[in-house]
């Protein structure tokens, strides 16, 4: 039944953390160091659902903090940090326990926690901390930034069990054959039609439901080498008895054991794993970099002033001293590195925070390979940005503003810089929050002519509260845009935001111009569909508008820039699956739980949608039927007189309905099956009609003790009855009294029933009885005629229900209905949440990654706004959280083409002012002369869009008419755009030209 209500809050990031999420209720967390990365550490932690998180700190919050601790508020200015964030932190989850500590963290204290973060602490309490958790089992994680590079260090003791070590669904194949071999060879087939497995050499796999080589069903995980895409070879089956029918094949994980060296021990020899050459040499750079850092700040008592040569160098004199330890020093990388570490960054926090906070989780869910043991990420491309090489130290001082931290780095003109920007945010989802969050500690569009405008079309929901930092339950059924607006001048009242409710589409162009999109500094992308984030790129290529592309997929997650003319065009982001299946295959042959769950997806809405809908459509306006084929027409009045004559006057008729539906579909339809093709039908002599893609199904026998025959039951009749407007019951002792007085007629097979065995038969529609169409028009425009004019009569008459993904009685009934059709079938079924999962098409969603994507596109953020015209600075991202890796690379360099004897960008284009001396909209005749001018094309076709405005090969009487014309003449679109796109066919145009070509703009008066 349904899921409780953490299920409906957690939702989505139980589909990462999978069943280890259990465990973070009653975990107890320490975070130390209230700063930026502290801050997103622990916020990360409080809205996963951590039982207890501690916040420690013994400093006082600084005007300086606000530019990256985004809990505190500047009346929170000369408070302590963590009393000052418990509020705040306590507000993102009541279910969390957060507390706040500002003394001594000694052993006694740290006896009683699970988890130890520290993130702004001295190499010497590292160190202490580090051997106390070690030596007691205790998680223990170093997460630290400074300036444009960060670290993190994990340490989770000698013996640690992780349960689940890998990301994503265990792999589930069809088996079809399998040989009697020294190897054997499974031959099996994945979920759709064509496709093959997805297992992977070394996989370990086991099998159930065989027939014939029985032997292979329980037996201990096997490990598998991979043929082909349909073949996979596993162990001795010589011996065995000959494979049959049916069965799958089924993935397994087995923990694993790891161990870890403590803090003290691992600074000499340090892990950094999936480094090699350059990377690794500058990953030891940095390491040796921070314990010169630390060193530098037990000597002076501060950190190195920003763009002090002689602090810079006296870092670098301490790296050195360590360089006969630990390797070569890549000088530049350290003497970069001290330039800038007095500086703090949100980005480079939100980064290192979040994934801080994803190995808290994997320490505590034990799901998921934790780092081993050292993490270096740096941004110092940043520096190489023409013009920041020259910033001075007068440049870089304090000013007593909340930015100081962020000057420190990049300058007060740049920060000026910054507030000017005009940004457009698309999506306020979790991405969005997180951008829009980062945005207002950067001080983005918070000086004159700055604005960030928002825009996203849902509304708070509760499974959104997890993930989506500007929200709280206050929130819920509010629009999205508003209330992230609102939460955004609250952290930084000086950034200035404009919220929308629009989707961003061709419906909307009128308001999402191309002027608007021209005056935009940048654009960020935080959609959820392949089709949005498409449309929004083709509108960003068109304008030449910067575009931060942003996407999440449980702990994956990339950036993309894409930076008129730099870089490549983003391009298709690949097809979106949509989840179908061949018909047949759902109606007779399902071999998979996500048959049976579309199949479920499917009776929803033919029960409790379609039949609402064409009575309310029928009761309004019987003529709509003329309008559809006749074979439509009959399938319709069919559902318009099953649903008038089924009308329910009370709970009872409901449940009644629902038994009868239950038999119908669980019993009587797989009995009707099984008589028109019995178990031992054979398609040829000596080939079994139910093997390979077949599965045997059986008849199910309806027990009202049986849960989830109840469950089925309670939730079909709570459906039918919303549906008709009927109170409902929720009452299983009173629906199962119910049930036990129903009698159901005994069911008879049809003899001679045409089942249809591919796709192109079920396609096929048998021929319409004319006179039952009419007889039954007559009959219900009767019975409209009597429902109309009764006194009862209600408008409309039925409540079509629309699945939602988010509606508990809704996944009930499709988890109840798609595990009986799985039973009939020997499928293994789904739980709720995977029900859930499968049937909503829910992406799975976690804080941390949400995080750590926003935080890597605000670095791209701070290149655009210094201008930066150098590709090589710019950097695409791609996160896997679930091993700590991310990997950055410089994007590709644009697409060029040859055309008219010249070299092409995909970004180049023709653009000219298409106004006549007259002051009026030119004509056709001028552009062609202007392009004759200007470029010596001869144009033989114009087009805009779909519509032609000149083609030579009409006649000479069209051709006069068509040059005459005015541009816009014959485009009847009103308003924006006042700019045309178009496109032209030259004269000899050679044929290694191909499709390529700049387009024209034409900018009307």
């Amino acid at each position: 039944m349904a899921g409780s209500d953490p299920e409906g809050l957690y939702s989505r990031q139980l589909y990462v953390l999978g069943g280890g999420a259990q465990r973070l209720a009653g975990a107890v967390a320490l975070v130390s160091g209230l700063r930026g990365t502290g801050a997103q550490v622990a916020a990360a932690l409080v809205l996963a659902g951590a039982g207890r998180v501690v916040l420690h700190d013994s400093g006082a919050a600084c005007t300086a903090d606000l530019s990256h601790q985004f809990l505190l508020r500047e009346s929170d200015v000369g408070r302590n940090r963590a009393e000052a964030s418990q509020q705040a932190l306590a507000e993102l989850n009541p279910r969390v326990a957060v507390a706040a500590h500002t003394g001594e963290l000694s052993e006694a204290f740290l006896t009683s926690l699970q988890v130890v973060v520290l993130t702004e602490s001295p190499l010497e309490e590292q160190l202490r901390i580090g051997d106390f958790c070690h030596a007691h089992g205790i998680c223990f994680i170093v997460a630290d930034t400074k300036g444009l590079a960060g670290q993190l260090f994990c340490d989770f003791g000698e013996h640690f069990v992780v349960e689940d070590p890998a990301e994503g669904d265990l792999v589930c194949a069809t088996v079809q054959h399998i040989s009697q071999g020294n190897p054997g060879v499974v031959t099996c087939t994945g979920v759709e039609n064509s496709h093959g497995h997805l297992f992977s050499d070394g996989d370990l796999v086991t099998f159930s439901g065989i027939q014939g080589m029985t032997e292979l069903n329980g037996q201990e995980p096997i490990a598998v080498c991979v043929l082909d895409d349909f073949r996979l070879e596993i162990s001795d089956t010589s011996s065995f008895s000959p494979y049959r029918c049916g069965g799958l094949v089924s993935q397994v994980r087995l923990s694993q054991v790891h161990s870890y060296e403590a803090l003290r021990w691992s600074l000499l020899r340090p892990k950094i794993p999936g480094k090699s050459g350059e990377e690794l040499s500058r990953s030891r750079s940095l390491h040796a970099a921070f314990q010169a850092l630390h060193a530098f700040h037990g000597e002076q008592g501060r950190l190195p002033r920003p763009r002090a040569p002689a602090d810079a160098e006296r870092v670098l004199e301490l790296a050195r001293s360590l360089e006969a330890q630990q390797g070569p020093l890549d000088e530049d990388v350290v003497r970069a590195f001290a330039s800038v570490s007095a500086g703090y960054l949100c980005p480079m926090a939100a980064v290192i925070g979040a994934l801080a906070a994803q190995e808290v989780l994997k320490a505590i869910t034990r799901k998921f390979q934790p780092l081993n043991q050292w993490l270096y990420f740096d941004a110092l491309e940043c520096l190489a940005l023409e013009g920041v090489a020259q910033l001075t130290e007068e440049d870089c001082e304090p000013r007593g503003s909340r930015y100081d931290s962020q000057i420190a780095v990049f300058g007060d003109a740049f920060q000026e810089q910054l507030g000017r920007q005009k940004y457009f945010v698309v999506g306020a989802g979790a991405i969005g929050c997180e951008l829009l969050k980062n945005f207002a500690m950067m001080g983005l569009a918070a000086g004159p002519d700055g604005n960030i405008t928002v825009t996203d079309m849902d509304t708070v929901a509760l499974s959104n509260l997890h993930r989506q930092l500007l929200y709280r339950s206050a929130d819920i059924s509010k629009p999205k845009s508003v209330v992230a607006m609102a939460a955004v001048q609250r952290m930084n009242p000086s950034v200035k935001v404009t919220a929308h409710q629009n989707q961003v589409g061709p419906d909307t162009e009128l308001l999402y111009g191309d002027n608007f999109f021209r005056d935009l500094d940048g654009v960020a992308s935080a959609l959820d569909t392949l089709e949005a984030r498409a449309y929004l790129e083709s509108r960003c290529h068109r304008c030449l508008t910067p575009l931060l592309d942003s996407g999440t997929e449980g702990l994956r997650g990339n950036v993309l820039a894409m930076v008129p003319p730099l870089t490549k065009p983003l391009g298709p982001a690949g097809t979106s699956e949509d989840g179908t299946f061949p018909l047949c295959t759902l109606r007779y042959f399902p071999r998979a739980i996500q048959h049976t769950l579309q199949w479920a997806r499917d009776e929803f809405e033919g029960l409790f949608q379609l039949p609402a809908e064409y009575v309310n459509r029928f009761m309004e306006d019987p003529v709509f039927l003329e309008q559809l084929p006749s074979g439509k027409a009959l399938e319709v009045l069919d559902q318009v007189r099953a649903s008038l004559w089924e009308q329910p006057r009370e709970w009872q008729d409901c449940v009644r309905w629902a038994r009868q539906h239950w038999q119908s579909r669980y019993h009587d339809a797989i009995v009707q099956l099984l008589h028109t093709y019995p178990p031992e039908h054979e398609t040829s002599p000596g080939v079994p009609f139910w093997s390979g893609d077949r599965i045997c199904p059986h008849p199910l026998t309806f027990d009202p003790d049986n849960d989830t025959h109840l469950d089925y039951i309670l939730a079909a009749a709570q459906l039918f009855a919303q549906m008709h407007k009927v109170p409902p019951c929720t009452d299983r002792v009173t629906t199962q009294t119910i049930l036990r007085s129903v009698v159901l007629l005994p069911f008879t097979p049809q003899e001679g029933l045409q089942i249809p065995l591919t796709e192109e038969a079920a396609a096929v529609q048998a021929p319409v009885d004319g006179e039952q169409l009419v007889q039954l028009t007559q009959a219900l425009l009767q019975k409209r005629q009597e429902l109309a004019g009764g006194e009862e009569a209600q408008v409309p008459l039925m409540e079509p229900i629309y699945f939602e993904k988010d509606d508990d009685t809704h996944i009930d009934f499709i988890t109840a209905a798609s595990n009986l059709r799985a039973e009939n079938y020997s499928i293994p079924p789904a739980d709720w949440l995977t029900s859930k999962r499968i049937a909503g098409r829910i992406i799975p969603a976690i804080i941390t990654t949400t995080a750590a994507v926003a935080g890597l596109a605000c670095l791209e953020v701070y290149k655009l706004v210094w201008g930066c015209q150098d590709r090589s600075c710019y950097r695409h991202s791609n996160l896997y959280l679930s091993n700590c890796m991310l990997v950055r690379f410089q994007p590709q360099p644009p697409h060029t083409y040859w055309y008219g004897g010249r070299e092409w960008s995909c970004w180049d284009r023709l653009e000219m002012e298409a106004v006549s001396t007259d002051g009026q909209e030119m004509t056709v005749q001028e552009v062609l002369d202007w392009l004759q001018r200007t470029h010596g094309w001869t144009v033989t076709m114009l087009l805009c869009g779909h519509i032609t405005l000149y083609d030579w090969k009409e006649d000479e009487e069209t051709r006069t008419q068509q040059r005459a014309q005015r541009l816009s003449e014959k485009l009847q679109k009103p308003g924006e755009p006042r700019q045309l796109e178009l496109c032209y066919v030259c004269e000899e145009e050679d044929a290694e030209d191909g499709d390529d070509r700049p387009p024209l703009l034409c900018y009307l008066p």
